[in-house]
């Protein structure tokens, strides 16, 4: 396993400044946030773009990929998190034909995986977006395959607030969605396993694990904390917004030694990647570094 994170929060820090930091503090992979360098998605923890995907060059690949081998930073893989199955067929378009970049660009930098959301249109059900994502992914996949890149869905229900409300922005989140997911694209697609989407969907993190660690082809590290308050005065129908509260590694409720006791007995030896979403450090990079490090302090003795 490798210890790493993903370069989201330095959104004004050029990559090669964020690898010097990574390296020194410790860690072993970088995750690369890749959304468009203009017009780029500015909700929180998006909108970061530290690669000039839609002019990747195989040699501007190697540059780049020469520089973090360099520093002894691995890339765990591309990250971009859009909506691919938005309402507005203009939106979906555009993120589609971003996510196609990044794709591209794995590709031509030998990095194996892109990190993505298979998306939702929050007015529909999980069925009727079932049947779109069916038209929709058909391509993307079989261009992801074409170029070596598995396509790695996050199990994030992206319901946050009352713009996301009721049925939130990827259906990728439930068992019985990635059974389908499994079933329709076998290995041609993994999940980018995140243990603290669970939490609040009180979802069986050890079953879960159990089931689908042998799909998981990339794992994020976050923690979740409930605020018992904010769920007492929103009850559950409110669909987490609240009261689930997005923690560094250790400030929150999920269970660390039994989250890499199932990887493990999985047969996951993948990277884990820190996801930085706690305002408690936030307001400057020194506050996300001691984020990051406490998280690295917590995960780092299970890293083996």
């Amino acid at each position: 396993m490798q210890l790493g994170i993903l370069t989201a929060p330095f959104a004004d820090t050029p990559l090669e400044a964020v690898a010097d930091y990574a390296a020194s503090a410790g860690f072993q992979a970088l995750e690369i946030a890749c959304w468009p360098v203009a017009g780029a998605e500015r909700r929180r923890y998006a909108g970061t773009a530290h690669l000039p995907v839609d002019e990747m060059t195989r040699a501007r690949g190697a540059e780049i990929m020469g520089m973090l081998a360099g520093k002894g930073l691995a890339v765990s893989g591309l990250g971009y998190y859009p909506n691919p199955l938005h309402a507005d067929a203009a939106h979906r378009e555009a993120v589609i034909a971003h996510l196609t970049q990044v794709i591209n660009a794995a590709g031509m930098m030998g990095v194996k995986v892109v990190n993505t959301f298979l998306g939702g249109d929050r007015t529909l059900t999980v069925d009727q977006n079932w049947t779109r994502a069916l038209e929709i992914f058909a391509p993307i996949v079989a261009h992801a395959r074409y170029h070596g890149v598995t396509l790695a869905f996050e199990n994030c229900p992206m319901i946050f607030s009352h713009d996301e409300w009721p049925g939130g922005h990827n259906i990728a989140y439930a068992p019985k969605v990635w059974r389908r997911i499994f079933e329709q694209w076998g290995d041609a697609v993994g999940m980018n396993y995140d243990p603290s989407h669970l939490v609040w969907q009180m979802i069986d993190a050890a079953r879960f694990v159990r089931e689908f660690g042998a799909r998981m082809v990339h794992v994020h590290a976050k923690d979740l904390m409930i605020d018992r308050d904010g769920l007492y005065d929103n009850g559950i129908l409110s669909a987490g917004m609240g009261w689930q509260v997005p923690r560094m590694p250790g400030l929150g409720e999920v269970d660390w030694p039994g989250f890499f006791a199932g990887l493990y007995r999985a047969g996951y030896d993948g990277p884990v990647i820190i996801e930085h979403e706690d305002r408690n450090f936030e307001g400057s990079d020194d506050q996300v570094k001691r984020g990051f490090a406490l998280a690295r302090d917590v995960l780092a003795p299970f890293i083996k």
